[in-house]
């Protein structure tokens, strides 16, 4: 049996295409292949298969569509598991393990100085793709998020697989590809500096050159931000004619070093950039990341004194010895131009205040949903209070998506500061045949230790928001996850409980497409990637 997405949908088995009926039963089947080996929950499947679209008889329909998915497929493949359905795949069954695995043998191959080898296995890795992931369902609301994540990882892919062409010296062979690169992708830094590379290796110095000139000019006017240290560290390489930029050498001016990973600050109101820094500073410290501090103005008139009021906290963080960079623009959409801000960079994590209107009753508006749903990092609204972040860090953990998310946020911020880290989850309700979360929290808990060796203590609470409540009163920072169903609910009356009642300030944390806090730098690639144990 094999699965293939990296293209338009496809089922194998012994040599022949499976055929699997209609939209629907396709449909179920790539969201649940989004997650194999783990249960997808009946609700998420009708709001991924209909959303507000969905039939009256919602759980009937989709038991129809299981039933048509289950005859198309092998015995047993696909199984019912409370709350929803499980699609049981096998190593080496999905073409995104293949991948993934391939890339990882390459990036592994370059680090050890075999980059023919490596350049090799990325090319395999590649030819696995048919075209644009979930190909068939580029149009469907479900598949946006997975497509997007799918063409983020193919990408870094490309990087990797021109690094080792680079370092075999293939510069000629290289600059029409990556010329193209740029044109699809002119902010993003790391593809101008490989560019910079081909071109001075190809004997065509002054081009490289123009080339620093171009990116500056792309991301002053683009994004409103200057080209970071590494990039321009390689335009004084190429200056100088610096001996390390030949095929072969191993230097410190690395091609893989011009992108930068950052913290990116979004500020919408001047009031609360302490309260945002008092998160992101430390972010920052470890490991090394650099701050990109954002303010976007509506108004021209009001674009100099923006820009002067950031270049003031820039300095302050830079004389804190805070690696910072400072955007500030017009715009009269800045929900999506910060997600495409975050897009163009390296971005770990995008911090921003949660806006007032948030906390009226739960729903975010235009420019917030734009932010949540374009952003490609994981996301953190904060909920700023008069206390500040002191004290141990407390993580509702309830072992959804952004559950997962946030005690990766959660266990960043501990490390950083040195805080204790606690999951907190339901106590039992025993009258009601309701065991507790302690099996869910060790789980949580056991991944925090194999990633960072750092232990996180579970915590018991009363079931419901007085408990976490309760819970609260004395952390020095909350930090929870949204719902998977936050298009529909926004933040939800629990969360927005917490939200408007909590003593400590609050984090809501949506999990993006790229790795969260937590990820190491190989890991960056990895679609799949995720504090979550592995089924």
């Amino acid at each position: 049996m094999e699965f293939r997405i990296l293209g338009p949908l496809e089922v194998w088995y012994d040599g022949d295409e499976v055929p699997l009926g209609g939209p629907k039963p396709r449909a179920l089947l790539s969201v649940l292949l989004l997650h194999p080996n783990q249960v997808v929950p009946t609700d998420r499947l009708l709001d991924e298969l209909w959303g507000e679209e969905a039939p009256e008889r919602g759980t009937a329909a989709l038991r129809v569509n299981v039933s048509r998915l289950r005859k198309a497929l092998p015995q047993d493949v696909l199984t019912t598991r409370a709350p929803g359905y499980c699609i049981r795949v096998d190593p080496e069954q999905l073409d995104l393990d293949r991948f993934e695995r391939l890339v990882d043998e390459g990036r592994s191959l370059l680090a050890r100085g075999l980059a023919a080898e490596a350049s090799n296995r990325l090319r395999e890795a590649l030819s696995l793709w048919r075209g644009p992931a979930l190909a068939d369902f580029a149009y469907e609301h479900f598949a946006q998020a997975a497509i997007s994540r799918l063409e983020e990882i193919r990408l870094a892919a490309v990087e990797l697989r021109i690094e080792a062409d680079l370092v075999l010296g293939r510069h000629d062979e290289l600059v029409g590809e990556l010329e193209a690169l740029v044109a699809e992708h002119p902010h993003r830094e790391r593809l101008r500096g490989y560019l910079m590379r081909a071109l001075y290796g190809s004997g065509r110095q002054a081009e490289a050159l123009d080339t620093y000139q171009d990116a500056r000019r792309a991301l002053v006017d683009g994004l409103g931000i200057d080209p970071s240290p590494a990039l321009h560290e390689l335009e004084r390489a190429i200056l100088r004619q610096d001996p390390s930029l030949d095929a072969g050498t191993t230097t410190p001016v690395r091609v893989g070093a011009v992108a930068e990973r950052s913290i990116l600050v979004a500020i919408t109101d001047e009031t609360r950039v302490d309260a945002l820094l008092a998160v992101a500073e430390p972010l920052a410290r470890d490991p090394r990341r650099v701050v990109v501090l954002a303010r976007l103005v509506r108004d021209a008139a009001d674009l100099q004194p923006a820009s002067a009021w950031l270049e003031e906290h820039r300095a302050t963080l830079d004389g804190r010895d805070v690696a910072a960079r400072a955007a500030s623009f017009t715009s009269a959409a800045p929900g999506k131009e910060l997600a495409r801000l975050a897009t163009e960079l390296d971005v770990d994590l995008l911090l921003t205040d949660a806006p007032e209107e948030l906390l009226v009753d739960g729903s975010p508006d235009e420019q917030l949903t734009a932010l949540l749903e374009g952003a490609p990092c994981d996301a953190a609204l904060l909920v700023s209070k008069d206390a500040t972040p002191e004290g141990h860090v407390l993580v509702p953990f309830g072992g959804a998506d952004h559950d997962w998310a946030a005690v990766e946020l959660g266990a960043w911020l501990a490390r950083a500061t040195g805080a204790p880290l606690r999951l907190a989850g339901a106590a039992a309700v025993p009258e009601q045949g309701k065991r507790d979360a302690s099996r869910l929290l060790s789980h949580g808990a056991l991944a925090v230790q194999r990633v960072l060796g750092l232990s996180a203590e579970p915590l018991l609470t009363p079931p419901g928001e007085e408990g976490m409540l309760e819970a609260s009163r004395d952390a020095g920072l909350l930090v929870v996850g949204l719902s998977t169903r936050w298009h529909d609910e926004g933040l939800g009356p629990a969360r927005l409980r917490l939200a408007r009642e909590a003593s400590p300030p609050t984090l809501f944390v949506r999990r993006g497409l790229r790795p969260g806090g937590l990820a190491p730098p190989a890991a960056l690639t990895r679609f799949t990637w995720s504090i979550r144990p592995r089924a």
